[in-house]
């Protein structure tokens, strides 16, 4: 057996990773967070004595073994320390996403049975209060943050310092019970049930092991050499399984420091005081930072314009390359070199990726041209591929064999194979336990043989790195046999920073049209630039000169359409600009921002058929939901435009035809 091995057999929990870095490197920072403007720090000897009285408290609350305990709020380093505290006891922890409405939560709260919440402030409590009527198991409710909570009295709610307050006296009353109930624990038990986005109805409950998530964790630290002196910015919900796999379990396998921003307003600014050297983000991160440099580039002076614009063609040309350890002629080296001085470098530290020695990308598709702008720049940038099913662990690109259009080969311990309709299928050490009472829905996904059926379209190239097509069911053919795959054609529009969202129909139909919502930020910069005045998103999107913009952009897209064989029947002949935003909380969107296919193509019926008729304009009603909770109904009239459309041979420049 090796050392790690072993070490993996008498540390296969949580608390116990805990309590060995606490013996092994209790003087070291653990986690940071800012608070009004200062860096706050815990070594993991102080984490291991929060966690020992925040645990004991819980238990002299009554959380027992099995006990399911809710965790919502921002990224709070007390918030990451239940997750150690609810495991010690054999409790379950089941996070739930921070944005999410009242009513999203009760289904979660409920479905899972959960019997103590732990929540960060007064916006939580009051969304878990305000159902709680609803949710039969629930008993006390815990929060963090004690601004606003001063006038609540109800006997069910009780502070976390008091809760720890209650666990030391607790722990002092009943010695050797933290060791001894840590010990108790196994690595086979379920430490976590993670919901999924629930892209096509209610979420499900992934039930995943201490094992799963740990060997899991262990597995992709050997494989990309990572050590205790890394340093993670923890952004993400915690909900979803990519934070947990990061800032949680590789965090207690390596004993690396995580730090939690002030607030998700303030990442950027966090980002550059830490300067990560590991660092991990969906595509939609990537796209808006990207889209911020392009704002700030369109708002500078010529000359940084024309040097941006210079430096970054180099970039586009040599340099992957260099980072991969490729031969570069001289010359291209040379002015890689000058523009790292002048223009990467400034860009990267500006961004707080100066120390980054690897960056991820998962949970979706990222563009193409995104994805080789931060390569190019030389960020170390590596697409993963998982699922909350698989503990995160599927697929990840190796340093120095990295492809734009892949998700790298399967991870050690992984085997991947595609039945013959394209499906993917997969076993990983970190492979679920299976969906928390939907024995049903088990069966569909975890075969007997133990191979998850993913629902993903992909297959392997001939270097063994596996490509994801798009969903299986979202994957379509248009009526003359062309391939339809939506993400794909989505991913491409969403690279230019006007597009934040897109839509892309076309199964079953004579061509392929599509629902843009524009971002605000980026047009609106556009727009006053141009002196055009607006007064909010919808009158913005109804523009002209807006729609003129976007439709560049689109024929940009189907040029590049153009050249792919498989694809060059699918180029967007018609399309609208929404006059709304697509919105989590309208139900259109995940909370990790995965379109609702089903539930838009319900909506926005009316939209969809005029956009497969002759109308240049459609009506529309929409429902509402303001941050206060409120719903309304917006009424919109939209205009149908056509795009270019490009012959299909390499290199096609002259268009075929004007859509109808």
């Amino acid at each position: 057996m090796s050392d790690v091995e072993a070490s993996l057999k008498q540390h296969d929990t949580l608390p116990k990773l805990l309590l060995r870095n606490a013996r092994e490197r209790g003087g070291r920072t653990a986690f940071r967070e800012k608070d009004f403007g200062i860096w706050q720090s815990w070594t993991w000897a102080e984490v291991a004595d929060e966690i020992r009285a925040f645990a004991c408290g819980l238990a002299d609350l009554g959380v027992r073994r099995g006990d399911k305990v809710a965790i919502i709020g921002a990224n709070r380093p007390q918030l990451y320390w239940s997750f150690d505290a609810i495991e010690s006891l054999g409790g379950i922890a089941v996070p739930l996403y921070a944005d999410s409405v009242a009513e999203e939560m009760q289904y979660v709260l409920d479905h899972a049975e959960v019997k103590f919440a732990i929540c960060e402030d007064q916006e939580q409590v009051d969304k878990v209060v305000s159902v709680k009527d609803r949710v039969t198991a629930l008993e006390s409710v815990v929060y963090k943050d004690l601004r606003g909570m001063r006038h609540y009295t109800d006997p069910f709610l009780h502070s976390l310092e008091d809760v720890q307050k209650r666990g030391r006296a607790y722990d002092k009353e009943n010695p050797g019970f933290f060791e001894a109930e840590v010990a108790q624990a196994k690595g086979s038990d379920i430490a976590i049930i993670a919901y999924t986005s629930g892209t096509t109805g209610n979420p499900k409950g992934v039930m995943l092991t201490a094992n799963n998530l740990i060997e899991s964790a262990q597995l992709a630290v050997d494989m990309e050499h990572l050590t205790e002196k890394e340093e993670t910015l923890a952004y993400l919900p915690l909900a979803w399984v990519g934070d947990h796999f990061f800032s949680v379990a590789q965090q207690h396998v390596t004993g690396y420091a995580v730090n939690c921003p002030e607030s998700s307003d303030t990442v950027m600014t966090d980002l550059r005081d830490i300067g990560p050297t590991s660092f991990i983000a969906p595509p939609a991160i990537f796209e808006n930072f990207l889209t911020q440099i392009q704002i700030r580039m369109a708002d500078a002076s010529w000359i940084k314009r024309k040097l941006f614009d210079y430096f970054i063609g180099v970039a586009d040309r040599c340099g992957i390359d260099v980072l991969e350890g490729r031969s570069v002629p001289v010359v291209d080296r040379l002015y890689y070199a000058l523009g790292n001085f002048m223009v990467y470098g400034p860009l990267k530290n500006n961004l707080g990726l100066s120390r980054m020695r690897l960056a991820y990308t998962g949970g979706a598709p990222l563009g193409d041209e995104v994805f080789k702008f931060y390569r190019s720049i030389g960020v170390n940038l590596k697409q993963l591929y998982g699922q909350t099913e698989s503990s995160a662990y599927v697929c990840m690109q190796r340093d120095g064999d990295v492809k734009v259009d892949t998700v790298g080969p399967p991870c050690p311990g992984v085997e991947v194979r595609i039945t013959d309709d394209g499906e993917v299928l997969y076993k990983s050490p970190g492979t679920f336990v299976g969906y928390f009472k939907n024995a049903e829905a088990t069966e569909e996904t975890l075969d007997k043989e133990g191979w998850v059926h993913t629902g993903d379209a992909g297959f392997f190239d001939d270097g063994g790195h596996l490509k994801i097509i798009d969903r299986a069911k979202d994957v379509g053919q248009l009526q003359d046999g062309t391939l339809f795959a939506p993400q794909y054609i989505e991913n491409k529009l969403k690279f230019f920073s006007y597009i934040k969202e897109a839509v892309a129909h076309g199964d079953g139909r004579d061509q392929v049209s599509c629902f843009i919502s524009i971002d605000l930020e980026a047009v609106g910069n556009w727009a006053e630039r141009q002196g055009i005045s607006y007064t909010n998103y919808a009158d913005i999107s109804s523009r002209d000169e807006v729609f003129d913009l976007i439709k560049d952009c689109i024929e940009q897209v189907n040029q590049t359409l153009a050249k792919d064989s498989a694809l060059s029947g699918s180029q967007i002949r018609r399309f609208l600009l929404l006059h709304k935003e697509l919105d989590a909380d309208d139900g259109e969107l995940t909370r990790t921002r995965k379109v609702r296919r089903r539930i838009i193509a319900d909506r926005y019926k009316p939209l969809i058929d005029a956009l497969y008729s002759d109308a240049d304009r459609a009506a529309i009603e929409t429902q509402v939901t303001f941050e206060d909770g409120r719903t309304g109904v917006m009424k919109a009239d939209l205009a149908i435009r056509s795009a270019k459309t490009f012959a299909p041979a390499a290199g096609a420049a002259a268009p075929v035809s004007e859509a109808a």
